[in-house]
């Protein structure tokens, strides 16, 4: 896809053989009839919003291009731009409670807020690497991704960004902590990355794929998922250790498969994905089957969020933002 490849390939523009996995590779099933609803929701722009990040069922953010911040407390029903301070292209949003989030971006952008996304101010990063990825597990402690191998660390909430060593130059999309000892990171070229000492060292981890892995999620303490471009889906059930592909097969009448660029874990079985012409994905075995959800629209979806296991949104293309609901 031509938007990826600007966006997120070349970083331009960012918009069984384990144990314990089932035997045979994941299929796709026809949606239930309680398949969950989608709705769009009006945000104000055509902006492209590449993340989105709800605490609850009512306040939520979604970040975007040219420094594009929007927040709601009603649960998506309106939406408004709250400045931002910069043109930067905003890849990834994450609030560690209702007052505290952080913003990353193009060219070493983190932007970040005490009120709750009303008011945002910058903090040192000390790259001009562009970010892509963003994770706190508290007020105080987190972490962000980005070109060149880059993974920062904070115990201060970002007042002071220490730069960890990667041991790899490979571009970083997405990063993810089960706790504070144990954490993923995804990118280029196949790479998966694990740390168990807090992020201090990282080892890369072998999937024999040149998968772009764009997002990574724990699922609980031993499984995880990482997704990537031409429909890449990998799971490790061992925390990160070993990983197995378990891309799903090209259905009848596929000509290529979709590139995949977000995922989340609601439980240990209740799996969300996301990616290019409006694909929804979920699973509710553990990611034995997957079903993919209709929801009438085409635009790429590059951000994905629940705040729980009934509610979700999924952001992309032209302002998208799209609600879902389980039934």
């Amino acid at each position: 896809m031509r938007f990826l490849a600007r966006s997120f390939l070349n970083a331009t523009v960012l918009l069984a053989g384990a144990a314990g996995l089932p035997p045979a590779p994941p299929s796709m099933v026809l949606a239930a009839a309680d398949s969950p609803v989608t709705t769009v929701q009006k945000s104000g722009t055509e902006t492209t919003l590449m993340g989105v990040h709800f605490r609850d069922a009512k306040m939520g953010w979604t970040v975007g291009a040219g420094g594009t911040i929007l927040k709601t407390v009603d649960g998506g029903r309106r939406w408004k731009a709250s400045p931002s301070g910069t043109n930067a292209i905003l890849s990834g949003v994450f609030f560690s409670d209702a007052r505290y989030g952080w913003v990353v971006g193009s060219n070493g952008t983190i932007l970040h807020s005490k009120n709750g996304g009303e008011k945002w101010t910058s903090q040192a990063s000390g790259t001009q690497a562009p970010l892509y990825g963003v994770y706190f597990l508290t007020p105080a402690i987190g972490w962000v991704v980005g070109g060149g191998g880059t993974i920062l660390y904070t115990v201060d909430g970002g007042i002071t960004w220490s730069d960890r060593t990667s041991g790899t130059t490979a571009v970083l999309y997405g990063v993810h902590f089960l706790d504070e000892q144990q954490g993923l990171a995804v990118g280029a070229l196949g790479t998966i990355l694990l740390t168990q000492d807090g992020g201090r060292s990282w080892t890369t981890q072998e999937t024999r794929s040149a998968a772009t892995f764009f997002d990574v999620r724990y699922a609980d303490p031993l499984y995880a998922w990482a997704v990537g471009n031409a429909g890449a889906m990998f799971q490790t059930p061992d925390g990160g250790v070993t990983w197995v592909d378990r891309t799903l097969p090209c259905a009848q009448g596929c000509s290529r498969l979709t590139d995949l660029l977000r995922v989340r874990f609601t439980d240990a079985k209740t799996g969300w994905v996301v990616g290019e012409r409006g694909t929804i994905y979920r699973t509710t075995d553990a990611g034995i089957t997957w079903s993919e959800i209709p929801n009438g629209i085409k635009a790429s979806l590059y951000g994905l969020t629940f705040p729980d296991g009934a509610l979700g949104w999924a952001t992309g293309e032209r302002g998208t933002i799209l609600q879902i609901m389980s039934k």
